[in-house]
């Protein structure tokens, strides 16, 4: 694995959470926080899941103590919750860009108590999954944004790449 494979994707994945987050400054702010019965509910609901669980992985990858997850009801407005997002999104960048190839394939051993006990992954792997979790909950949003009559995007890393030529 090499660092320009893991920060193409990895700006990849903060690209495309900017894309949605343009679909998402068309919603009004009761449309934000308006509750689905899909998933974890609310758009805000998901972008406050992903901001909490990406700077976990990405302290576990800097070997920093680990934040305390976020509560959705602490970002009542899209401002708040971008604010947050992009403090989030500054320090995981620093994060990847400091990685070098051999830090790419070193192991972490961490606990995860609510999903079976001890884990062990390389530094890689945990970078993919932050990734392939954004895309997932990328879709669910862009979902919403849908039933909402929002505009929504293409997400493909393909249109990323195009994008960056």
């Amino acid at each position: 694995m090499n660092t320009d494979y893991i920060r193409t994707i990895f700006d990849y994945n903060l690209w495309a959470h900017g894309q949605v987050w343009d679909c998402i400054m068309q919603v009004s702010e009761e449309q934000f926080v308006q509750d689905f019965d899909y998933s974890i509910g609310s758009i805000r609901n998901h972008i406050v899941h992903v901001m909490s669980v990406d700077q976990r992985w990405l302290a576990r990858v800097a070997g920093a103590a680990l934040p305390e997850r976020l509560n959705a009801a602490d970002f009542t407005t899209r401002a708040a919750a971008r604010a947050r997002w992009n403090e989030i999104e500054a320090n995981s960048r620093a994060v990847v860009y400091s990685l070098t190839d051999g830090d790419l394939d070193h192991v972490l051993t961490y606990d995860m108590s609510h999903r079976g006990g001890t884990k062990r992954d390389a530094v890689w792997q945990i970078i993919a999954h932050v990734v392939n979790h954004g895309t997932d909950h990328r879709a669910q949003i862009l979902s919403l944004l849908h039933r909402l009559g929002a505009p929504t995007v293409e997400q493909d890393l393909m249109f990323y790449l195009w994008d960056s030529v």
